[in-house]
């Protein structure tokens, strides 16, 4: 399967993503942009969006850019730094923007944004198996 079309393939098998509203603006191999709005029932007690909701963002902008190369690469160790705090009706964008591959292993970061500021940055390590996409 070629690699942009992985990351769609995975949304539509993806049931928590699509819960949290995701959509794939751009992907090429090695990297992936995606989308959502932050809604009510995201928002944790202090009326912002719970952590969880750009981690999770920003962690399926990492896997769909990981597995761009056609093999099934699944997450091993996983980081976030919040910035800025998030507010509902706010529209994030997480973007894979660098990564560096090796013959198991590949590295990524991916960028979390309302708009031009970023709110969040995540680091990733992906284990690549040796199963096709299909």
């Amino acid at each position: 399967m070629e690699g942009n079309k992985i990351p769609h393939k995975m949304l539509s098998l993806d049931a928590f993503s699509q819960w949290l509203g995701i959509e794939v603006i751009s992907c090429q191999l090695g990297k992936c942009k995606v989308a959502m709005t932050v809604r009510k029932e995201m928002l944790n007690s202090m009326n912002k969006a719970h952590g969880g909701i750009s981690y999770s963002l920003a962690d399926t902008a990492f896997g769909f850019a990981a597995n761009t190369h056609g093999k099934y690469a699944v997450s091993i160790e996983t980081s976030i730094n919040h910035i800025e705090a998030l507010n509902e009706g706010d529209y994030l964008t997480a973007e894979s923007v660098i990564e560096k591959v090796g013959n198991k292993l590949g590295f990524n970061i991916v960028e979390v944004k309302r708009g031009d500021e970023l709110v969040a940055l995540f680091k990733g390590v992906v284990y690549r198996t040796s199963k096709d996409w299909e």
